[in-house]
């Protein structure tokens, strides 16, 4: 990556830097997923039923960039630095609104083609079926968490605690932590490349949906 903090990159790319623009994605790519998943367990009514919830991540995670890199990066072109927001949870809060409008309108989500109002659909599916997901849904996160604990050092469960669980920015850390923004950027690539392994694990050994 890069080096730079998330001003220096968002800056660089917005000129039109592809290197930077790479490196920017690269950073937020943590957050934004961080977000979304929050987001969908915060609204399970609009999560489309018989889906996994990985790939259901993954494609918003996907919706969410095309958002802000289109017309030219409009949305991040928005982040003023005197507003007291740094650039990492100014995006933060910029997935949140996109994935809740997503899932309120059903307009622009991965699943346009069976769009259906959540009323209608969970009248459909049934409330025990959907909260069998809700708890299936649950659980995996509960294990995912587990298993990075497990993984981790305790150097490492502290950056997690921080990093992920806390929504820590990164000066946050480095001021709580005494380490630099580099040392920081490092371990929350690392802790996004390891939850995305045992996800992917998790997501495995599943049982099959009937």
């Amino acid at each position: 990556m890069t080096e730079g903090t998330g001003p220096q990159l968002l800056q660089a790319a917005l000129a039109g830097d592809g290197s930077a623009t790479r490196d920017l994605v690269e950073l937020l790519a943590p957050i934004v997923h961080a977000r979304v998943a929050r987001t969908l367990l915060r609204n399970p009514a609009g999560r489309r039923q018989n889906r996994d919830l990985r790939q259901e991540i993954e494609d918003l995670v996907q919706e969410v960039f095309a958002a802000l890199l289109a017309k030219g990066a409009r949305l991040l072109r928005g982040w003023d630095p005197t507003r007291g927001l740094s650039v990492e949870n100014y995006v933060g809060l910029l997935t949140e609104r996109h994935v809740v409008s997503i899932l309120r309108s059903g307009r622009r989500s991965p699943w346009t083609e069976e769009a259906t109002d959540a009323p209608k659909l969970d009248a459909t599916v049934g409330r025990t079926e959907s909260a069998h997901r809700e708890v299936a849904s649950r659980q995996v996160l509960v294990k995912l968490l587990e298993r990075m604990r497990a993984e981790l050092s305790p150097m490492g469960q502290e950056m997690f605690q921080r990093l992920v669980v806390d929504e820590q920015s990164v000066e946050e850390v480095c001021v709580a932590m005494q380490m630099s923004a580099d040392a920081v950027y490092a371990w929350r690539s690392r802790l996004a490349k390891l939850a995305r392994k045992l996800h992917d694990d998790i997501a495995q050994e599943a049982p099959a949906s009937d």
